[in-house]
């Protein structure tokens, strides 16, 4: 019996939770509808049972959810392009899907659903660092469903006593995430384009900042999220990244060092629901997880130029 679910198995988010899942001795059931995920990204998993389904699908939710003890919801239209561009397909992904995992737990008996939150229900209010007690203002499709999705959680644990836990994720970056993709991850379009001595474009000014947060990062909160007392996270929200910032003419400059790009980046236009600035305050999911970064922003980003280097992409 598979006691974690990963939906999204086959994203890099998904994919690297299923991972240290294995890594650890457990036993995972991941799934995936791979209009995101990759099938190339499932290699390394062959001991979690995988089930190919659609999350707004109901009957696809309660098959992945049969038996499970924790889910880990990963599974979303991750951009903030895409949403601008199809608010619909966005809200199906996301919402709906959300709602249909939350029925399937309940109805299955999972103990606990750890859910990917977003920093972009933040908005783009000036005042940093982001609280979890500051008021949402989100400002693109994306960021409308990811936090409808958090107010779900925590409706069906206080409704329906399921325990919930949100992780709003602050830029996450990393091996596995996928950069050939005009929605995909700055970091991952920047090396992949200054690796192969192409030129990065780097939309505004740059010298918007954000919160990058390595994939180990993200993985240790989940896992945190998922063991800790239930009268200490059940129906909670929280932040999850490095409470530190950095703009992107830095990170720019950082990553000329590590791939050995000679060239300058393109400036264009800044993208509409994009974001100025982003920080995060971590201060309660230390409190509550006892949850602190384990690999600071350059650290992660030369393990990454390295994966994307040994030709990973």
């Amino acid at each position: 019996m598979a006691k974690y679910l990963v939906t999204g198995a086959a994203g890099f988010i998904g994919r690297s939770i299923a991972a240290e899942l294995l890594k650890r001795g457990e036993s995972v059931r991941g799934v995936d509808n791979f209009i995101t995920g990759k099938r190339t990204n499932l290699a390394g998993l062959e001991g979690m049972e995988f089930i190919e389904g659609d999350l707004t699908n109901p009957q696809d939710c309660a098959r992945a959810c049969k038996e499970i003890e924790i889910v880990f919801h990963e599974a979303a239209l991750a951009s903030v392009p895409r949403s601008v561009k199809d608010p619909a397909g966005t809200n199906l992904h996301c919402v709906t899907a959300t709602l249909n995992v939350l029925v399937a737990a309940r109805e299955a008996g999972v103990r606990r659903v750890v859910y990917a939150g977003s920093s972009s229900a933040y908005g783009d209010t000036p005042t940093l660092p982001k609280k979890e007690s500051m008021l949402p203002k989100p400002i693109s499709p994306y960021a409308v469903a990811k936090l409808a999705g958090e107010q779900y959680m925590q409706a069906f644990s206080r409704v329906y006593g399921l325990e919930t836990v949100t992780l709003r994720y602050f830029n996450v970056f990393g091996p596995f995430q996928d950069p050939t993709s005009h929605y995909s991850g700055v970091l991952a379009i920047f090396c992949r384009k200054m690796l192969a001595g192409e030129q990065p474009t780097i939309y505004g000014d740059g010298e918007q900042s954000r919160d990058f947060t390595f994939i180990e990062n993200v993985v240790h909160g989940n896992l945190l999220a998922a063991e800790a007392p239930a009268q200490k996270v059940a129906g909670q929200m929280m932040n999850l990244a490095t409470g530190s910032r950095i703009t992107l003419n830095e990170t720019f400059r950082i990553l000329c060092d590590l791939t050995g790009y000679k060239g300058e980046p393109l400036y264009d236009e800044p993208r509409s629901g994009d974001i100025r600035d982003s920080l995060a305050d971590i201060q309660l999911a230390g409190e509550l997880l006892g949850y602190k970064p384990v690999v600071d922003f350059r650290e992660g980003l030369r393990r990454t130029v390295e994966w994307y280097r040994q030709g990973s992409i």
